[in-house]
């Protein structure tokens, strides 16, 4: 027998919940579709920032609540795909030094999360499937969601970076993009430019304009995106400006080619969510297929 109960879903959408005889339920999330993002994710000092954690948490309020978030941080290069253990109360990995000691003792305890690895091992043949490992959440990923989802009730699986080729990045956020649809956040967590040891004693301060470099950079990324150029993307190390200043090593950008590639049409402008400078880093964070 199927009940016909329609109520207004968590997730912003309708959501039908039918009821079998044989005592399972299945729940339809209709209407709320969640895109996929790429965040600037800031180290633990973010935390203190007087303007960019307003940004994020007002970035969560504007999307439909999720059920799950799958998230790739630029502090996790791994291969073959890994995943974190998805107990609760993952233990947090605290790869950052020279910080205040209260980052320290910072907690972020997620719900078990193997419902979410069982929808994300599904997606792939037997012998591809993401290792399953006992590493924490690190600081690319409960930094941002510490401020978005500052309840820690949603389940979290931090996914391996396997590679820096953005053929490849795409094609596995392709892969994942079903898990929208289920109500799964795609997060692609680094910063547009990340060229920290160029960094000159007055950006750190605050006190000026940000660097040439860091501006050009996000500039020309803005205007590709803009225009749904691929290929260019894919060939920043060559053509974009500002390069290598702007990304001496590319663990923090490498992550958009998994969000656009889980947005569904890596062609399709993304929509800009958050701009703007933090220690003359271009913080730039996107949303695609929303």
């Amino acid at each position: 027998m199927v009940s016909d109960d329609i109520t207004e879903s968590a997730v912003g959408g309708l959501r039908v919940e039918a009821e079998w005889a044989d005592g399972y339920a299945v729940d339809i999330y209709m209407n709320a579709q969640l895109p996929a993002l790429y965040l600037g994710h800031g180290a633990p000092p973010l935390l203190d920032d007087p303007l960019w954690p307003t940004q994020l948490a007002q970035l969560a309020t504007r999307l439909p609540s999720p059920r799950a978030i799958l998230i790739v941080s630029a502090h996790w290069e791994a291969a073959p795909l890994a995943l974190t253990s998805p107990v609760a109360g993952t233990p947090l990995v605290y790869d950052f030094s020279g910080f205040d000691e209260r980052f320290y003792r910072m907690t972020y305890p997620t719900p078990d999360a193997s419902e979410l690895l069982g929808q994300v091992q599904s997606l792939f043949a037997p012998g591809d499937r993401p290792v399953v490992t006992r590493r924490g959440l690190d600081h690319g990923s409960w930094v941002p969601l510490k401020v978005m989802y500052p309840d820690a009730d949603i389940p979290v699986l931090q996914m391996s970076v396997p590679t820096h080729d953005p053929d490849t990045l795409i094609a596995l956020g392709a892969r994942l993009a079903e898990l929208r649809a289920q109500g799964v956040l795609i997060i692609g967590s680094g910063f547009m430019t990340h060229g920290l040891p160029f960094l000159r004693r007055q950006d750190w301060l605050g006190t000026a304009p940000p660097p040439g470099w860091s501006v050009e950079f996000d500039v020309w990324a803005r205007e590709v995106l803009a225009r749904g150029d691929i290929d260019s993307l894919s060939r920043y190390r060559t053509e974009a400006p500002g390069m290598p200043y702007a990304h001496p090593t590319v663990e923090h950008l490498v992550p958009l080619f998994v969000a656009l590639g889980a947005g569904g049409a890596p062609e399709q402008p993304p929509t800009t969510e958050i701009d703007g400078f933090f220690l003359g880093l271009s913080k730039r964070s996107l949303s695609m297929g929303a």
